[in-house]
């Protein structure tokens, strides 16, 4: 019985987990989602595609807005650079898509530091609109640069294959989404536990106290905002993979929001919070409609009359009352049940 946190070796304090039952229900989650595109349809699998998505656009904006603190609204002007530039490079430049994929990051992360360094002295409200002014230009930039984005026409995104296959449908696709989910949230485990990690929770605490501490602000506030931006535009890329044809219209602000939302559902400042959180929201709306699809007759028909409007006050009451009653996400409340189930009987 685990009764402490009492560490004998240094391996044990950099270890991701010491606790045997976690490995293994982590080993029995990752056996159920390589198995999940043999023993479910396709209809299915495409969720669970999109799903994965969300995942890893909601760990690329934990890192700036969970660990570091800095709220952004511009994810949705990150997801378009990252979906643009990986239907440039295949369609265009006929670039191979396991290089497509991380070129979209990095031009992600560099576009970054053109919000990033002129926001450095901004936080709270004043970062948040700066971020959301940004996706507006970048809207625009993708509109009149036709000879390079395609301007207003988009892009239809076909050829992606990694050793014949076809990665853009079916078990290729899910399995290359869900390996860049499980390599972002790896990535984002680890880098929490780093000095810069540390830096980054500190900056999210208390800014005049790290930098008493000797933390370099600009360095690693920027350092955020191109790690959180790498992640994300790969995240775009995979979008533009899953839906085939990209223009403006797809990257509109409510993804911004819905990203915000993630964080909030799940529990803000923690990657396993952004995870639930993601998942949560992405299969919401399939909730919606069984649900309506139960009650059947007219009400299954007002659902798809107004579909997005009553997706749109599902989120809002599903927000409001995550914020009313449960103000640490799906990742506190499951803390508070396993808590009680530890204590138990005593719990109280």
């Amino acid at each position: 019985m685990r009764t402490g946190h009492y560490k004998e070796r240094w391996s044990q304090y950099v270890a991701l987990s010491d606790n045997p039952t976690v490995w293994a229900w982590v080993a029995a989650l990752l056996a159920a989602l390589l198995i999940a595109p043999v023993v479910l349809d396709g209809y299915s699998t495409t969720l669970l595609v999109s799903a994965l998505i969300a995942v890893v656009g909601a760990v690329g904006l934990n890192v700036l807005t969970g660990t570091t603190g800095l709220i952004s609204l511009g994810q949705a002007g990150f997801l378009a650079v990252g979906a643009y530039t990986n239907g440039v490079l295949l369609v265009d430049h006929h670039w191979p898509v396991w290089a497509t994929l991380p070129a979209s990051g990095v031009v992600a992360a560099a576009v970054s530091l053109v919000v990033g360094i002129p926001s450095l002295r901004l936080k709270g409200l004043y970062l948040a609109i700066t971020t959301l002014a940004f996706s507006f230009i970048i809207n625009h930039v993708i509109l009149y640069t036709e000879s390079v984005t395609h301007g207003p026409n988009g892009i239809f995104v076909n050829g992606a294959k990694i050793l014949g296959f076809d990665v853009q449908r079916g078990a290729p696709l899910y399995y290359l989404v869900l390996g860049v989910a499980v390599l972002s949230v790896l990535t984002a485990l680890n880098l929490a536990r780093t000095r810069i990690g540390r830096a980054w929770m500190a900056i999210r605490d208390h800014d005049v106290a790290a930098r008493v501490m000797g933390i370099d602000l600009v360095r690693y506030k920027l350092l955020a905002f191109m790690v959180s931006s790498f992640i994300v535009g790969v995240a775009g890329a995979l979008i533009s993979l899953q839906i085939r044809f990209i223009n403006i219209d797809v990257f509109a602000l409510i993804l911004s929001i819905e990203a915000i939302a993630f964080l909030i559902l799940g529990g803000l400042g923690s990657i396993g919070g952004a995870i639930l959180g993601a998942i949560f929201l992405s299969f919401l709306p399939e909730m919606i409609r069984l649900a309506f699809a139960m009650l059947g007759g007219s009400t299954a028909s007002l659902l798809g009359n107004y579909l997005f409007e009553i997706r749109g006050m599902a989120y809002g009451v599903v927000i409001v009352v995550f914020l009313r009653w449960v103000p640490d996400g799906l990742i506190g409340l499951w803390r508070d049940i396993r808590t009680y189930w530890s204590n138990w009987p005593l719990a109280y």
